[in-house]
């Protein structure tokens, strides 16, 4: 199973930028997207089913905004959009897709990046999400959880530690709940594979030269639950596929 997750920053931009033209290249099994910014209405998904697709959708209600997407060469077995919490459904911020005895959750957490209401909002919006994991693995317990975390978990996820400290995306708190997370059975798939450094999947585009020169942050994730671990086969980031601020990442389960 090759799965990849990818923040694309608006699916009507990413499709000028050659997406469909990447993805007929039969890049993963499972695609997940986070920020498709679009409404189902607004989605070539006919194209994409002539790729050999099925396509799952959970858009917000506000036009334009947030969103998330799955897209899998085999046909899941169940589908639920959302995670029954109110004002992460109104934000389309979650899908679950089954495939067999395996269940992928496809995530676009919240950023903090609009002050401090969404940075408030981000910290209840990540005690609720994984509430909501741990409840739903005493049913479904192997777990695939994918997405934009919008969080840097360790100073080798991003290129100036130092200097970001007091930065949105690597603050104390947010930092701690990814420990919490991952102490609670879940496990980081391209650490399972590398510690190599500058290993980003998205760039602030603010000056060009930034994505060139690699100075990155790590804020895109597939962990899965404990009991894959052993499955882990490959994880690796795709910086050079360029259709959004962010890089996909990807990884194979044997």
């Amino acid at each position: 199973m090759r799965i990849i997750t990818y923040n694309v920053n608006g699916i009507r931009s990413a499709v000028k930028k050659g997406f469909y033209e990447w993805l007929a290249t039969d890049p993963a099994d499972i695609v997940c997207l986070q920020e498709v910014k679009a409404q189902r209405s607004d989605i070539d998904i006919a194209s994409i089913e002539t790729m050999g697709y099925h396509t799952q959708w959970f858009c917000a209600q506000k036009k334009g905004y947030s969103g998330v997407g799955i897209l899998s060469k085999i046909k899941p077995d169940n589908v639920v959009e959302g995670c029954q919490i109110e004002q992460s459904d109104l934000e389309g911020r979650v899908i679950r897709a089954d495939f067999g005895d395996i269940t992928i959750i496809n995530a676009y957490f919240p950023s903090g990046t609009m002050g401090d209401v969404r940075q408030a909002y981000k910290y209840v919006w990540l005690d609720e999400f994984l509430d909501w994991l741990l409840e739903l693995r005493k049913t479904r317990s192997q777990l695939i959880v994918c997405g934009d975390y919008n969080i840097a978990h360790r100073e080798i996820d991003l290129h100036s530690p130092k200097t970001n400290k007091k930065t949105t995306g690597f603050l104390p708190e947010e930092r701690a709940w990814f420990d919490k997370f991952l102490a609670n059975g879940f496990v980081d798939g391209l650490r399972e594979i590398t510690q190599e450094p500058a290993q980003y999947t998205w760039w602030n585009q603010l000056r060009p030269s930034i994505r060139e020169e690699n100075k990155g942050w790590r804020i895109d994730y597939i962990n899965v639950t404990e009991n894959l671990r052993h499955r882990i086969k490959d994880a690796k980031v795709l910086p050079h596929i360029k259709h959004s601020d962010h890089g996909p990442m990807y990884l194979e389960l044997e």
